[in-house]
C-alpha cells in the first residue's frame, strides 16, 4: 500500500499580489459563496522548486523546463561549451570539444530538438510544448553533442532516445512530467498541491500611487512624474498537499536517501518560500504560522471544509486553527482515524519545529 504524508498550512500574507490573472489582479477563488484570495498550484510548486532550498538540498537534482533547449543544443555545437555551462548561463566556462559550422549546429540541433517535442516551424529551434528536462537527460544530451561535434557525424537514431524513465531530478519526480508526443515517458506527479485560498473573505483594494521625479523642482510643473494603480489583497490562507512517498521512491528509482533529502526540502520550501509576485512592491515573505503534518496509507483528504464558513473573528489565525483542528477531529470520529500519526508546528503559541517537521517525515 502507498504511504501518504499530507501537509495543512495556514500562513498570513500581509496586503500582496502574489499571483496575478491575465488583468494584473490578485487571483480569487469563490467558496462557500464568498470571495476568497488564491494562489495557484503552479505559482507555488515554481516557488519552491526554484528556490534556493532545493538548490542546497538536492544539488544537481532539479530540471530545467523550457521550449528553447534546441537553441542552447545549437550554441554548444557552435562554442564548443558543455550544454550544462550554457544552461546555468556559466558562459565564460572553457569549451570541451572543437566548436562547428553555424549550418551543422543548427541543421543537428533541429535533429536533436525533434526528439524533444514538435518543432514550431522547419527552421525553428524551439518546441511547441514547455517541457520538463531531467538532469541525467541533459547529460545525455551533452554526450552526443560532444561525440557527434568531435567525429563530425550527424545525430543518427542511436543517438536520439532523449528521454529517459528512471529519473534524478526531484522536481520532476515529485511534481510530474506530461509530453503528449512522447507519452511512454510521462511521468506521474508524487506531490499533489491545492490551490491556497484564504480563510478569511477578501475585497481586492487599489492602491493608487504616485512618483515623483527627482529633477523636477517645481519651478515649471509640480505635478507626478508618474501615476498608477494596482490592486492587492491579504489574508490567512489555508495551503494543502498530498505526497505520496512510494510513488516517489518509485520515480527516483528506489533512492532513499535522495527521496528523504527531497522531502525535506519541500517541506521546508513550503514553511518558508513565498511566490515572487510582486515582492519588490509588498515585501510580502511570510513563514507559515501553522503546520500539520499527517502520515499514514488512509485515502488523503483536504480539511478545506474547515474553511467553508469563511473565519469572521479578529483573531482569525487563532480561529483558523481551531477551525482546522475541529475539522480534523469530526472527521476522524465520523471515518476512524484518517492517518496513523500526527505532528504539529505551531509558531503562533512557540510550539513544535520546523526540525521535528522535516524529522517527522524523513521517518
Amino acid at each position: 500500500m502507498s504511504e501518504f504524508i499530507q501537509l495543512h498550512l495556514l500562513v498570513s500574507y500581509p496586503p500582496s499580489n502574489l499571483n496575478r490573472d491575465d488583468l494584473g489582479r490578485p487571483k480569487t477563488a469563490i467558496m462557500g459563496g464568498k470571495t476568497r484570495l488564491r494562489i495557484s498550484s503552479q505559482s507555488l510548486k515554481r516557488a519552491w522548486r526554484t528556490s534556493d532550498i532545493f538548490a542546497s538540498a538536492v544539488p544537481g537534482h532539479t530540471g530545467i523546463r523550457t521550449k528553447n533547449l534546441g537553441v542552447y543544443i545549437k550554441k554548444s555545437y557552435e562554442t564548443g561549451m558543455k550544454l550544462s555551462d550554457l544552461l546555468s548561463g556559466n558562459e565564460g566556462a572553457e569549451p570541451v570539444f572543437t566548436g562547428i559550422d553555424e549550418e551543422k549546429a543548427s541543421a543537428w540541433a533541429r535533429v536533436l530538438s525533434e526528439q524533444t517535442g514538435k518543432l514550431k516551424g522547419a527552421e525553428s529551434l524551439s518546441i511547441e510544448q514547455l517541457t520538463h528536462f531531467d538532469p541525467s537527460e541533459i547529460s545525455a544530451l551533452e554526450k552526443v553533442i560532444a561525440v557527434t561535434a568531435t567525429s563530425l557525424k550527424e545525430p543518427g537514431e542511436e543517438d536520439t532516445a532523449v528521454f529517459l524513465t528512471v529519473l534524478s531530478g526531484v522536481d520532476i519526480a515529485m511534481f510530474g512530467r506530461m509530453l503528449a508526443a512522447s507519452p511512454r515517458f510521462n511521468i506521474e506527479a508524487a506531490v499533489q498541491v491545492a490551490h491556497a485560498i484564504t480563510v478569511n473573505t477578501v475585497v481586492i483594494e487599489d492602491d493608487y500611487f504616485t512618483a515623483v521625479d527627482d529633477l523636477n523642482r517645481g519651478e515649471e510643473n509640480i505635478g507626478a512624474g508618474h501615476l498608477g494603480e494596482m490592486e492587492f489583497g491579504s489574508g490567512v490562507f489555508y495551503l494543502y498537499l498530498c505526497i505520496n512517498r512510494s510513488l516517489l521512491l518509485e520515480n527516483l528509482d528506489n533512492d532513499k536517501d535522495l527521496a528523504n533529502k527531497a522531502l525535506a526540502a519541500l517541506v521546508e520550501a513550503t514553511a518558508k518560500v513565498s511566490p515572487s509576485g510582486k515582492q519588490s512592491t509588498f515585501a510580502s515573505r511570510a513563514y507559515a504560522s501553522y503546520m500539520m503534518v499527517e502520515k499514514g496509507t488512509q485515502q488523503p483528504r483536504s480539511l478545506s471544509v474547515a474553511f467553508l464558513k469563511p473565519v469572521t473573528d479578529n483573531d482569525i489565525l487563532a480561529a483558523a486553527i481551531a477551525r482546522l483542528n475541529d475539522t480534523k477531529l469530526k472527521m476522524d470520529t465520523v471515518y476512524g482515524p484518517c492517518a496513523d500519526s500526527v505532528t504539529v508546528m505551531d509558531a503562533s503559541a512557540g510550539t513544535g519545529s520546523l526540525k521535528e517537521i522535516i524529522a517527522f517525515v524523513k521517518e
